[in-house]
Order: C-alpha cells, then sequence, then structure tokens
C-alpha cells in the first residue's frame, strides 16, 4: 500500500512496507546503498490503485535484514497503453502494442529469511528528500558489484537446490515410479524457480547472462560426436527457418481422434469443441462458478486472503489436472501411468488448500451456507475423483 526507504545514512537501507492486509508493516534493514538517484535521501511511496491480496505474501517476515540489492525509482520499464484484454488481442492480430516508457520504482534486496525480494511498480506516487550525501565514482562501482555478488550468491543457492534433487535421480532406461517421478518434478521446481527470478533480474537486457547462469550453452556446435550430449542439444544450430517449419507441422497436425468408447471415461468435448478430460472440466467449471460466490454486500474480493487462497488454489487444481491429463482426454501416447500419478499428487495438494481457505471462508461468512456446502460437497467429489483415477493407474502399472 505505501512504504519509506532511508539511504540518509551511507552503507545502510532502513525502511518500512505496509502491504493490504497485514497491521505491521516489513521492517528493513539492508547493507549497503541504494542507485544514484534515491543514494544519500529519503523516498516515501504510495499506491495510486486498490490494492490486491496476494496469498503468497503472507511468507514475507516482518524483519527483512540482509543486503541491498538495486533500489531504484528511475528504471526504465515499457508500460501498457490498453487494457490487458485488449493488448492480447492485437498480439494475436500481430498488430502494434500501444505503449510507452516510464520510470519504475525498483526496489531489490537479499534478506535472510526470503532471499531475494523485489518489489516493482508504475503506480506509487512517490517523494523523494533532496540528497545529503551523494555517491562518488569508485562507490557506485563498489554498490554495483555488491549488488551483482548478492545475486550470483543467491542463484548458487537456487542451484545447490537443483543439485540436492539431482542427486540420486534414477536412470532414465530404468522403469520409474511415481516416486522417481515426484523428484523429478521437484527437481524441475527448483529449476524453474532460478530461471524465473533471472528472467526477472536480466530479462529484459541480458539473455546471454541468463543462459550462462542456467547453463546453457546454445552456441556450441562443437559437440556433434559427443552421443550423450545428443539429445539435450537438440535444436542447437537450427535455423529460425527450421524451427519456425516445425511449428508449422506441429499445427497442421490432424486433430486426435479419441477411442469412442472411452468418452465420458477418458474424454468429453466441450461446447466450444475441445476436449477435456471429464475429471478436469469438472472441476475447471466448479472453480469459475464458485469463484463468483461472494456474498457479504460489503465484501473485497480483493482484500481477504482466505478467498485469495480458495479461489487461487481452486483454479491452480484445476491446471494441474489439465497438465495430467489433456494427453489422456487426446487420445495420444503420452508418459506412462506413474507419471500421471506423480502429477495428480500435485493437483491434490491444491486440492486440499483450497479446501482449507473454503473453511476459512465458511468462518467468515463470505459466501452464502448453501453455496459453502455445495462447494464443499463437489471438492470432495473431486478429490474422490482424483484417488479413484490414481488407484486406476497405479492397476495398470
Amino acid at each position: 500500500m505505501r512504504g519509506e526507504i532511508d539511504n540518509r545514512v551511507k552503507g545502510m537501507v532502513r525502511g518500512r512496507i505496509w502491504l493490504a492486509g497485514r497491521a505491521e508493516p516489513l521492517v528493513l534493514e539492508l547493507t549497503g546503498n541504494a542507485a544514484p538517484d534515491l543514494a544519500g535521501c529519503r523516498l516515501e511511496f504510495a499506491n495510486q490503485n486498490k490494492p490486491v491480496m496476494l496469498p503468497q505474501l503472507e511468507s514475507l517476515q516482518h524483519d527483512q535484514t540482509g543486503l541491498a540489492g538495486d533500489l531504484t525509482a528511475s528504471r526504465k520499464v515499457r508500460v501498457l497503453e490498453v487494457p490487458v484484454e485488449e493488448a492480447l488481442e492485437l498480439m494475436q492480430r500481430q498488430a502494434a502494442l500501444p505503449e510507452h516508457l516510464a520510470n519504475c520504482l525498483y526496489l531489490e534486496w537479499f534478506s535472510a529469511a526470503n532471499g531475494r525480494v523485489v518489489l516493482e511498480s508504475t503506480d506509487f506516487t512517490l517523494t523523494v528528500s533532496a540528497p545529503e550525501w551523494r555517491l562518488t565514482p569508485a562507490e557506485e562501482a563498489e554498490r554495483v558489484q555488491a549488488a551483482e555478488t548478492a545475486m550470483a550468491d543467491f542463484m548458487k543457492r537456487l542451484t545447490e537446490a537443483i543439485e540436492s534433487q539431482k542427486r540420486g535421480r534414477k536412470n532414465p532406461e530404468e522403469p520409474w515410479d511415481e516416486f522417481d517421478y515426484e523428484k523429478l518434478f521437484r527437481e524441475s521446481d527448483a529449476r524453474t524457480d532460478k530461471y524465473m527470478e533471472l528472467l526477472d533480474k536480466y530479462g529484459d537486457m541480458d539473455d546471454a547472462r541468463i543462459e550462462e547462469a542456467m547453463g546453457w550453452d546454445l552456441d556450441d556446435e562443437d559437440d556433434s560426436g559427443d552421443a550423450a550430449a545428443g539429445e539435450e542439444g537438440a535444436g542447437q544450430g537450427m535455423t529460425v527457418e527450421e524451427m519456425n517449419a516445425i511449428f508449422a507441422e506441429a499445427e497442421n497436425e490432424p486433430e486426435p481422434e479419441p477411442d469412442p468408447a472411452r468418452e465420458g471415461i477418458d474424454w468429453i468435448r466441450t461446447e466450444a469443441g475441445d476436449l477435456r478430460h471429464p475429471l478436469q472440466h469438472r472441476c475447471h467449471e466448479s472453480a469459475l462458478r464458485f469463484s463468483r460466490q461472494a456474498g457479504r454486500p460489503a465484501f473485497d474480493e480483493n482484500a481477504d486472503r482466505d478467498w485469495q487462497q480458495f479461489v487461487f488454489e481452486f483454479h491452480t487444481t484445476a491446471a494441474k489436472l489439465a497438465g495430467a491429463l489433456n494427453i489422456i482426454a487426446q487420445g495420444r501416447e503420452g508418459p506412462d501411468a506413474a507419471f500421471t500419478v506423480a502429477y495428480l499428487k500435485r493437483a491434490l495438494d491444491h486440492l486440499h488448500k483450497a479446501m482449507a481457505g473454503l473453511e476459512a471462508v465458511a468462518t467468515k461468512k463470505l459466501m452464502p451456507d448453501t453455496a459453502v456446502t455445495e462447494a464443499r460437497q463437489e471438492m470432495f467429489a473431486l478429490r474422490e475423483g482424483i484417488l479413484k483415477l490414481m488407484d486406476e493407474l497405479r492397476g495398470r502399472g
């Protein structure tokens, strides 16, 4: 909602940040300095828009002690001049997007409790005091190096998380069970976390740095004789025209023909004509329906974390089910049953979180009692459906 950053004492950045739904602000105590535009200054900022609750921010600890990263109010970003929905339509038509460059408040720090934390927006009103001191060129170079070192140390921890999941991984040529796939999923999560942090930091500026940090060697074409690297290096050395041809061929593939005998079991066809697994389609439609069931007249759906958890986790369950079951619905040859079981476990975990959110919503009377009862019954039915399907797939294995 608002905050303050104070770098008037050289070598120390202190601050407070108020988040919607939290009575006490985050308290920042960071070693280092802000970028030249904020160094030596006190910054106050306030959100011009209505705040939206983000359940994942609950993990932020009250005390944010650590190292300053890049702290600036003049980061250049592109800002759309039309609503997101209109921008997506323009992109589909390959039309130019109306946008302009704007200054963005970008506050990055590395805390002992939460790792890398970033606050970034063009929607704050800013008030900056006159500087009480300024960075010398040598001090600015030192600040940049300190921020890069902090980022490198953070990346090292993310890399160690990947390596910890890779240890003990079973040979792909051997039979895998659901627990082997669960371990692979955790490794994938750790790798995705690292990539998303790099993309957030460097995505608009430095693709080469991302590739290097991820361990990708996209320009190395000297491994043609290395059989072990053959599959992992597939696609290296391809021209843009060759890759476009592959994508075009995939788009022109005929629509899969599911087994008519499995209609209603493995697949259904929606009103829009799309193939969906019945369990996934039911979860998707239920998530949409119950997310519109807020009943209290003065209730702010964007400002209650329990409501947000219920809605977010319910929709995430549907997304995970799509990832697990779309191949089955389309009648395509896909991964083995153990892979699907491991994927369904993930969907089940999100469903349990949605159910916990629903119970908190019920306690607060944010939905009519009849809607709560119906939602509870539907989520239990979905849970039973997932568990039953997991048992069937295990039987096939």
